[in-house]
């Protein structure tokens, strides 16, 4: 009695080992196998990307997204096949995706605000703009973050959040962008005089754009000066060569003409007075 006891005990044990032995083979085999596909699928689709010119980051952005998901699935097939019910599994992540979403939410507000530039995309790489009040080079768009590059070779990294909560000001998207100078003259210059100056600097002036048209008009009679807009269109890329090119030429040519530039001051009179 006891040996039969002691063989069907041994019988069942080989059993259920030979069918946990299974189940975790065929788990192993899902992961290893999943993991391949998972690559294949995600290949396919970079290379259909890259077909497509999509930007390098919305590529990486979406491949990254695609590849978290679809592990996740293959892991839950894998568990599913040991005959562990999923679904409390599934429960027990998203109440754990909850709490750690309450106690991330500037996290998952700069990820969202990340989503919405990729589709967005209010700039790209190697823009110049002004956004989250910094402004700079466009130098890397990330998942949390957007990388900024300052005139003087600061790396600022700003949270997307604050950028897409605020105004989003890009000076590389046109080809075509507008000097805007204030140019003053004293009351007895002849104001005449003045514009046909300023007409000339800009036909000297070959990086200016013939269309659309230059303006020249006065625009404020202050309180010690006249002042005129001075407002030339030029090529996006000649900007502030032909900024700082037309202020110095303005200078040099009111200073040849007799022109004043008038400056802030003060006249202080003094009286003596007798007992």
């Amino acid at each position: 009695m006891e040996t039969e006891f002691t063989k069907d005990m041994i019988n069942s044990l080989i059993e259920i080992g030979s069918s946990i032995g299974i189940s975790l083979l065929m788990a192993l085999a899902i992961l290893i196998v999943g993991r391949q596909l998972v690559k294949l699928i995600l290949r396919l689709i970079t290379v259909a990307l890259e077909k497509s010119k999509v930007e390098d980051t919305v590529r990486i952005f979406v491949t990254n997204l695609l590849n978290t998901l679809l592990m996740i699935l293959v892991f839950i097939a894998a568990i599913n096949q040991l005959g562990i019910e999923t679904t409390s599994i599934i429960a027990v992540l998203g109440a754990a995706g909850l709490a750690i979403g309450l106690a991330l939410q500037g996290s998952l507000s700069n990820f969202a605000a990340g989503i919405l530039i990729v589709i967005y995309r209010p700039y790209k790489v190697g823009d110049y703009i002004e956004a989250g009040n910094h402004a700079g080079t466009v130098k890397d768009i990330q998942i949390f973050s957007t990388v900024l590059k300052t005139p003087d070779n600061k790396i600022v990294v700003v949270p997307n959040g604050s950028i897409m909560n605020g105004s989003i000001v890009n000076y590389s998207d046109q080809d075509t962008r507008r000097v805007d100078l204030i140019i003053s003259c004293s009351y007895e210059d002849d104001i005449d005089k003045v514009r046909s100056i300023l007409e000339d600097i800009l036909k000297k002036e070959k990086r200016i754009l013939k269309d659309p048209k230059p303006q020249i008009a006065v625009t404020e009679l202050a309180d010690s000066s006249v002042n005129f807009i001075f407002r030339p269109w030029v090529k996006r890329t000649d900007y502030l060569p032909v900024y700082y090119s037309l202020l110095e030429e303005v200078k040099k040519r009111f200073d040849k003409e007799g022109i004043s530039i008038p400056y802030p001051q003060s006249d202080v009179h003094i009286h003596n007075h007798k007992e």
